[in-house]
């Protein structure tokens, strides 16, 4: 496979991801964190220093947006739940 059908396909795989997440909102974050080491956040990281490391500079806010598919305040304000302690233990355990 070529390098250039290789990025569309890798592209395509990411855009899924990101979709699923997207329709996922059921998913919390601190249960990604903890069951997978990243979530929501972290693919806003990556997407935002992808961009940069190609000269192409974004706000956290850009990025994050990209990812959620909403600003994440109203992301946060409609789909995001308290921790319970046991997830924040956890993720404490976990992160430490």
């Amino acid at each position: 496979m070529n390098e250039k059908l290789n990025l569309k396909i890798e592209a395509a795989v990411f855009r899924s991801l990101r979709n699923h997440l997207q329709k996922r909102t059921d998913v919390q974050n601190i249960d990604m964190m903890n069951m997978t080491g990243f979530c929501r956040n972290c693919l806003g990281r990556w997407y935002r220093e992808a961009a940069s490391e190609m000269g192409v500079e974004m706000g956290k806010e850009e990025s994050l947006e990209t990812i959620y598919g909403m600003p994440v305040a109203e992301w946060k304000e409609k789909y995001q739940i308290e921790a319970t302690d046991t997830q924040k233990k956890e993720f404490k355990a976990i992160h430490e």
